[in-house]
């Protein structure tokens, strides 16, 4: 088989590793927090998207016209709005409903699911159910040739770079900052931290909601890749789950590498079989693993 074809299928898989990273990065974290399903995480990454629509849409052409040289700015800005209205909607939420359900999954799962469908409904009614479209920055335009035969889309090439930045960002906050020793320690034992004075509702509040803001981000990088609607984030509902119970629930580390895993060997398994199959024995392989390890790649440690 023809290198160039292997590679370009790596730089493939990696790039839908790191959007399947965007999408579970949120997720990853309320998950192993607040042990809440939350079914209305794919409505996030919806709002996400719409919200860099309406930019490009209103802000955009007020400021310089669509495609006008300060466009790539306003997609810029769009993203940190995408973070901050769905990190602001994932807080009512969990203030609002969430709140009152824990230690109840079933009941959280059904709460958030209809969640999803109201915000789905909402968004039909608003933007109509046809799919719109976000046209690109110019300088996201074209593709980089590293060797011949392989071509990297600049499109790809930013998300990878989001992801890594989103990575580092939270990583800092996790490890480097007061509110992140907090939170780990809630997740490592509730009870003891709560004892201490951690104010876990707080803790909480604000987990939810930067879980949400991630998926605001994720659907705003979702535009760069084609058209969105209402069921936008439905598809990647999924594997997000999938992504975060083979790295380990709460495990930043593994939620990474797991994403990444699952990207790479759908890609390779693309080139012998079809989508649909690749699909099929990514869940095989990640079904047999959790037979093997039940806590995921990298499982918190605690004492």
């Amino acid at each position: 088989m023809d290198i160039s074809i292997i590679l370009q299928q790596i730089f493939n898989g990696i790039s839908l590793g790191s959007i399947l990273l965007l999408a579970a990065l949120g997720l990853a974290f309320s998950f192993g927090l607040m042990k809440v399903i939350n079914m209305a995480h794919g409505e996030f990454i919806m709002v996400g998207a719409y919200v860099t629509y309406l930019f490009q849409k209103y802000v955009a052409v007020a400021v310089g016209g669509k495609n006008g040289p300060k466009d790539g700015i306003i997609f810029l800005i769009s993203i940190l709005a995408a973070f901050i209205v769905a990190a602001l909607l994932g807080w009512l939420l969990e203030i609002t409903i969430i709140r009152r359900l824990y230690g109840r999954p079933l009941d959280t799962l059904l709460a958030t699911w209809g969640v999803g469908l109201i915000l789905q409904q909402l968004a039909r009614s608003i933007f109509g159910a046809s799919n719109v479209a976000v046209t690109a920055p110019s300088w996201l335009s074209g593709a980089f040739t590293a060797i011949p035969d392989v071509a990297l889309p600049w499109k790809r090439l930013f998300i990878i770079a989001l992801v890594t930045i989103c990575i580092i960002c939270i990583y800092f906050y996790l490890y480097r900052t007061k509110g992140g020793r907090r939170m780990r320690a809630v997740m490592q034992g509730r009870e003891m931290a709560s004892s201490l004075g951690v104010a876990t509702r707080r803790v909480d509040a604000f987990t939810f909601a930067l879980g949400a803001g991630l998926a605001g981000v994720a659907g705003s990088a979702l535009t760069l890749l084609g058209q969105i609607g209402p069921q936008v984030g439905t598809g990647y509902i999924v594997d997000a789950f999938m992504v975060v119970v083979l790295g380990g629930v709460g495990s930043l580390p593994g939620t990474v590498l797991a994403a990444l895993l699952i990207g790479v060997f759908n890609a390779i398994f693309e080139l012998s079989t079809t989508a649909t199959v690749g699909k099929v024995l990514v869940f095989g392989l990640v079904i047999l693993f959790l037979q093997w390890k039940p806590n995921g790649l990298m499982a918190l440690r605690t004492r």
